[in-house]
């Protein structure tokens, strides 16, 4: 995967399919620090002890239709490549976090990528899922809430065009829009 972001999209297809109905998506720039972190929290299935510590394995997936999971291993490469690493926090029944750390001066860690286009996707085909999307970048924070977007749509629905619209216009406000 070429950015960050699509690191994001497909750990949060994970959550959808582990059934979450919430999911925070947590980005933190801090330069000062030269760190990067990613974090996506669920409420998902959540995983067992022994499915955790198996997660890191490309040849080990939970998913009946496809016999790898590189998503999570992909993610952990591209964590140590840019001098940083992946933990993976789960209850089964409770949901699951996932942090991935980068060092963010680091020459091989890779952009972060347009997280204004991966919400937006996330929200047109996941319409019953309430997204948190909190992104930090050092003195300056952000955060969408599409429970409070389908708050201020009344009737119509988070994935239509005056829904799209209004994302679009909150995510160009943090600057990933």
């Amino acid at each position: 995967m070429q950015d960050l972001s699509l690191h994001i999209l497909d750990i949060v297809e994970n959550s959808i399919a582990a059934r979450a109905d919430k999911i925070e998506i947590r980005i933190i720039e801090d330069t000062k620090k030269d760190l990067l972190s990613v974090e996506v929290i669920d409420n998902g299935e959540g995983m067992d002890e022994e499915t955790v510590k198996r997660a890191l394995d490309p040849f080990y997936t939970s998913k009946t239709v496809r016999r790898f999971g590189f998503g999570l291993p992909l993610l952990s490469e591209a964590a140590k490549a840019a001098s940083g690493h992946l933990s993976i926090s789960s209850k089964k029944g409770k949901g699951t976090k996932i942090r991935a750390d980068f060092q963010y001066s680091h020459i091989d860690r890779k952009p972060l990528g347009n997280m204004g286009q991966t919400i937006i996707t996330l929200v047109m085909g996941n319409p019953e899922v309430d997204f948190i999307y909190a992104h930090k970048k050092n003195s300056h924070e952000y955060i969408l809430d599409t429970k409070k977007v389908k708050t201020r749509l009344k009737d119509r629905p988070i994935n239509s065009l005056d829904g799209i619209r209004l994302i679009r216009e909150e995510l160009k406000k943090s600057g990933s829009g």
